[in-house]
């Protein structure tokens, strides 16, 4: 019966927090050459730009998520106390998870490193997303007995993910800026000789 109700949460959570589950479609990919490079280029930039603004969500995210991870083995902060971080990283993971229904919509036309950056980062978001809504739904049935292994492993999920999607997602724009760099240095040695 729990491992059904743990799926059913699952699922919601999904659901729930990424809106109607668009984040995982992907639009039918164009014919090659009904795409004009600019366009590519363009959805390439929207497609960083993304990135960058889930960076900026993800910083905000963890620093929550820290806090409840911290919670999870400590007594001494009430359940109002648990509900309110809750509630910031649902509106966090909420954030991210607009962004990367957007990412997901334009996927078919970005850079490899781009697509291989949606896919990692969903994965965490989609963790953090699950583990949010079940924290949620038990804190709720459950205000006074937050100490039991269930909860405690959502609030240390919570953390894990949001710390290693903050790590993807550093990886692959510190990836784009030693591409930049490299391109810069390629056109002046270019230029230069």
């Amino acid at each position: 019966m729990r491992t059904i109700l743990k799926k059913r949460i699952v699922a919601l959570a999904v659901v729930a927090l990424f809106g109607t589950g668009s984040v995982f479609a992907s639009p039918p990919t164009p014919s090659p050459g009904s795409m004009e490079t600019g366009e590519v280029a363009h959805l390439s930039g929207r497609a960083s730009l993304l990135l960058a603004e889930i960076k900026k969500e993800v910083a905000e995210l963890k620093m929550h998520a820290d806090a409840l991870g911290s919670f999870a083995g400590s007594p001494e902060y009430s359940w109002q106390t648990h509900a309110r971080y809750l509630n910031s990283v649902k509106d966090n993971i909420n954030a991210v998870g607009k962004r990367t229904a957007e990412l997901q919509q334009i996927r078919y036309a970005v850079l490899p490193w781009q697509k291989q950056a949606i896919t990692e980062v969903t994965s965490h978001a989609a963790k953090v997303a699950a583990s949010t809504q079940a924290a949620i739904v038990y804190l709720n049935e459950n205000k006074g007995r937050y100490f039991v292994p269930e909860y405690r492993n959502h609030l240390t999920t919570i953390a894990d993910s949001s710390d290693d999607m903050k790590q993807t997602v550093d990886k692959y724009l510190d990836y784009e800026k030693s591409q930049q760099k490299i391109r810069r240095l390629q056109d002046e040695l270019e230029l230069g000789g």
